[in-house]
This record gives C-alpha cells, sequence and structure tokens, in this order.
C-alpha cells in the first residue's frame, strides 16, 4: 500500500529524513553610528542591573558555570545563567537583554531551545570612545 500523495504527487507521509532542521542562528547586531544609537547605549547602561549583565559577560568563565549546549566564551551565556546570576524574574532578565541587544552593547545567539549572550566588544569600544570624546 501506497502513502497518500497531494497535487504535485508528493508523498504525504511523516517522513523527514531529507530535511534537516537547524535551531543555530545568531541575531543581528545592531551598530550605534549616530547620536541616536549613542542615546540607546547610554539608556542601556543607565541600570545597575544591566550594567552587572555587561560586567559578567565580559568575563564569562569567572562568572557562570560551564555549560552543556554552549560555550561561554565562544557563544556566550545562557540567559538563565544570567538570570540566576542576578536573582531575578525570566521576564524581567528577558527585558533587561531586549534593552542591552537593541542598543547592540550584546548579543544572541539561538542554539537549539537556549538563547546565548556575548558582549559586542566593537560596538562596546565604539561607544566609549564616542562618549569620550563628545563630553
Amino acid at each position: 500500500m501506497s502513502k497518500p500523495a497531494d497535487q504535485r504527487g508528493r508523498s504525504l507521509g511523516r517522513s523527514c529524513a531529507k530535511f534537516v532542521i537547524s535551531y543555530n542562528y545568531e541575531m543581528k547586531r545592531k551598530k550605534p553610528a549616530s547620536l541616536v544609537g549613542q542615546l540607546e547605549a547610554v539608556k542601556a547602561i543607565a541600570n545597575d542591573k544591566r550594567l552587572l549583565i555587561l560586567h559578567y559577560l565580559k568575563d564569562p568563565v569567572a562568572h557562570f558555570p560551564s555549560q552543556v549546549d554552549g560555550d561561554l566564551v565562544e557563544d556566550g551565556v545562557c540567559a538563565d545563567f544570567i538570570r540566576d546570576k542576578l536573582g531575578i524574574s525570566a521576564a524581567t532578565a528577558t527585558q533587561h537583554l531586549k534593552v542591552l541587544s537593541h542598543a547592540g552593547l550584546i548579543r544572541g545567539k539561538r542554539v537549539k531551545q537556549w538563547v546565548f549572550y556575548k558582549r559586542c566588544e566593537d560596538i562596546i569600544d565604539v561607544v566609549r570612545n564616542e562618549l569620550s570624546e563628545g563630553l
């Protein structure tokens, strides 16, 4: 007995052996190229918890335990570890990470069902230099 087919002759069976679904992707970074970008970065670091996140991500091996699915240095730190370290709720941690990501100071990388965050050192350097020259 053959499997039923659609109008184009494709099998409607449940087998998906030909397809590989990848859950790994990196979220795009946004560069603060203007005064508005700098303002977003300043707003992002105006919160003590977000400053702590940036501090912890500067040396993830010293501040976080090893991870099963991602490397602390190469992939970043799992959002759950950041939440645990700060002692805040998942919703609050997500909001802080979203603000830092939107400002371009960190980037997220999805591996399987987890999101790993790491600092964007080049963007942080640009913001640091622009602020020191502009003030």
